[in-house]
């Protein structure tokens, strides 16, 4: 009776052990999908940069003054319009991403810090403008709360360019 009573115990452990062992190799697995997760949400978000469409709203939006209104925008014509609202819904995306931690706020800020912070600073009245215009406060939302979180980063940490914080970088061999 002692054997039997022994082995019940010897199995009673053995499954706790694998009940534990299963619980440790879950978290383990989750974690990394989280990690692939990200990974895969920071590739696509280097690749959307490479789109020659966005390119080309860049570059217009790029030679408009800061804080252009809506009708100075429209009278340069309707692809003005469509590059400042194909720069606004591509950075909802990004700070979305960021927020909801797909992607880390220290690869968006070193992948296109400066330059969301320059859009920003020529469509924020665009964008104003628009919301009266539609009643909607969400318009453009997060493209300014992003604009607003990586010009603050950048001002507390005066961070220098990467040309210059870098310019001593080697590869590992």
């Amino acid at each position: 009776m002692a054997d039997l009573a022994t082995l019940a115990n010897i199995a009673e452990i053995f499954g706790a052990l694998t009940i534990t062992g299963g619980a440790i190799f879950a978290v383990l697995q989750i974690r990394e999908f989280r990690e692939q997760r990200r990974q895969a949400a920071t590739v696509e978000l280097g690749r959307s940069f490479h789109d020659p469409a966005f390119a080309q709203a860049v570059n217009l939006i790029r030679q408009v003054p800061d804080g252009i209104t809506t009708d100075e925008l429209r009278s340069k014509g309707p692809e003005y319009e469509q590059a400042a609202i194909m720069i606004a819904t591509r950075y909802e995306t990004m700070a979305l991403l960021v927020f909801r931690e797909m992607t880390s706020f220290e690869m968006v800020h070193e992948l296109t810090g400066g330059l969301a912070v320059v859009m920003w600073r020529k469509l924020s009245r665009w964008t104003e403008m628009i919301r009266l215009e539609m009643s909607e406060p969400k318009f453009a939302e997060w493209f300014q709360w992003l604009a607003v979180q990586l010009n603050r980063m950048s001002e507390e940490n005066r961070s220098e360019p990467a040309y210059v914080k870098f310019a001593d970088w080697r590869p590992r061999e």
